[in-house]
């Protein structure tokens, strides 16, 4: 399926404006927040005693104070703010709030026991029989200790090992608990927390705090989908087989070119159908958008992608985004080169067709297992063809060996690989050893451009 390629240039030309990425800034914020948020501790304990009692209340009020932080910043990267997608990246975001949500959850952990463990010794008590007294007796401790169950519940089904044993649904609506949990804790935090009561400051400064992250939340999470999908009323046309296993689906709808997506991103995608649409998961556009018409690529790898071939004409459409940093404005020199493997190769197809530059400038490497597995492949020879591109690919030998991506190699392809930006987007392995490759090659690191969820 070829597009205009001339048209989607020229609009992916203006889209260039090469910018540095805004994950420093953003980092040296929620730091000064941190920061901040122990001032306030330290604000309101005058004295550190050397009396256990004290030494453990006030390390569990601390690890508080910065698990209600933290908590709050993991609902900001749940809400995907448009912003920090495009200029951090979806796949940096990702990861800042699986690293974050652990920071929240360990927090927790420690300063249950610890504030328990205080007033036992305060108390001369039992730490079963003070946790039973604090639950029962202290302001909004019922629905604080239900938040913490439910944030242990959430922290657990998220670690790695268990993640990969779940189903992506059952996972998914697990995780939506969290918003269930943050509600139940905040109040906790301003009934019972010391740098709170009586300090008018300190209160409206975490009103504040979780009022913005709400805010954006229901803005970009729930407002902004029923918006969109309103306007655009989406629909399958129909679904293409591809190679074994990888099928395109081709979405219409109204003015599709407002949504303002570009070659590279993706979007989340629920199709409204038996079976489906309970199921939110993200795919990368395979084409560059027209006005009437979108295209996704799939290789089946799960129930949800295997049940897209049996999508029905006229099943209705509903999705999320534009998402993602994968686009021409990371792109700072003339000459590019696009690595490709498995599902990786959505994105950068519709980069290879819209990618501004002359003949020789652009060279994609497409790797797969076998020569049947190069999904698209008679349109990358035709993009190839008429932009005087290179298309190269490499396939497992007849014996199963696996060609590899070596600095070696790499140079001998393109002798001026160093003055070249690189788009990179497949499996993990494959994206840590082209990643190594490259910078062993001279790429510098600036210039690797991927977005990947398992890196």
């Amino acid at each position: 399926m070829m597009h205009n390629g001339r048209a989607a240039r020229r609009q992916t030309m203006r889209a260039i404006r090469p910018r540095r990425s805004g994950a420093l800034p953003l980092l040296v914020l929620c730091w000064a927040g941190a920061a901040a948020v122990m001032a306030l501790w330290w604000q309101n304990t005058p004295v550190v005693h050397m009396d256990l009692a004290e030494w453990l209340l006030g390390a569990g009020r601390l690890t508080g104070l910065l698990g209600g932080y933290a908590i709050a910043l993991v609902v900001v990267l749940m809400a995907r703010v448009p912003a920090l997608e495009r200029r951090v990246g979806s796949d940096r975001v990702t990861r800042w709030h699986s690293m974050g949500g652990r920071y929240a959850v360990g927090l927790v952990i420690a300063h249950v026991p610890l504030t328990v463990g205080g007033y036992a010794v305060q108390a001369n008590s039992e730490p079963v029989a003070q946790a039973v007294t604090i639950v029962t007796e202290f302001p909004r401790m019922t629905e604080a200790t239900a938040g913490a169950v439910l944030l242990l519940v959430i922290g657990f089904v998220s670690a790695g090992a268990v993640r990969r044993r779940t189903r992506y649904e059952t996972w998914y609506y697990l995780h939506l608990l969290t918003y269930l949990a943050v509600y139940l804790s905040f109040w906790h935090q301003l009934a019972t927390g010391a740098e709170f009561v009586g300090n008018a400051a300190a209160r409206t400064a975490w009103y504040t705090l979780y009022g913005a992250a709400g805010a954006l939340l229901v803005r970009y999470r729930v407002l902004d989908p029923i918006l969109l999908n309103r306007r655009h009323r989406m629909r399958v046309e129909r679904t293409v087989y591809e190679a074994p296993g990888v099928v395109s689906v081709l979405i219409t709808g109204r003015r599709l070119h407002r949504l303002g997506a570009q070659p590279g991103q993706f979007f989340r995608w629920r199709f409204l159908t038996d079976g489906l649409r309970w199921s939110s998961n993200p795919y990368s556009l395979s084409a560059p958008p027209r006005p009437d018409l979108l295209r996704i690529t799939v290789k089946a790898n799960g129930e949800h992608s295997e049940a897209l071939a049996r999508l029905e004409p006229g099943t209705r459409v509903w999705a999320e985004g534009p998402y993602g940093a994968l686009t021409a404005a990371r792109r700072s020199q003339e000459k590019v080169l696009m690595i490709a493997g498995g599902a990786g190769i959505t994105p950068m197809r519709a980069l290879f067709e819209t990618l501004p530059g002359g003949p020789g400038d652009l060279t994609l490497l497409y790797r797969a297992s076998k020569t049947e597995d190069l999904a698209l492949w008679a349109e990358l020879r035709a993009i190839a063809s008429a932009r005087g591109a290179r298309l190269l690919y490499a396939v497992n030998g007849p014996d199963g060996v696996r060609p590899e991506i070596t600095p070696r190699r790499l140079r001998e392809l393109l002798p001026d690989i160093d003055d070249h930006d690189v788009f990179l987007c497949g499996p993990a392995g494959l994206a840590r050893q082209s990643y190594e490759a490259l910078r062993e090659a001279g790429v510098p690191t600036r210039r690797i451009h991927h977005e990947s969820f398992e890196m």
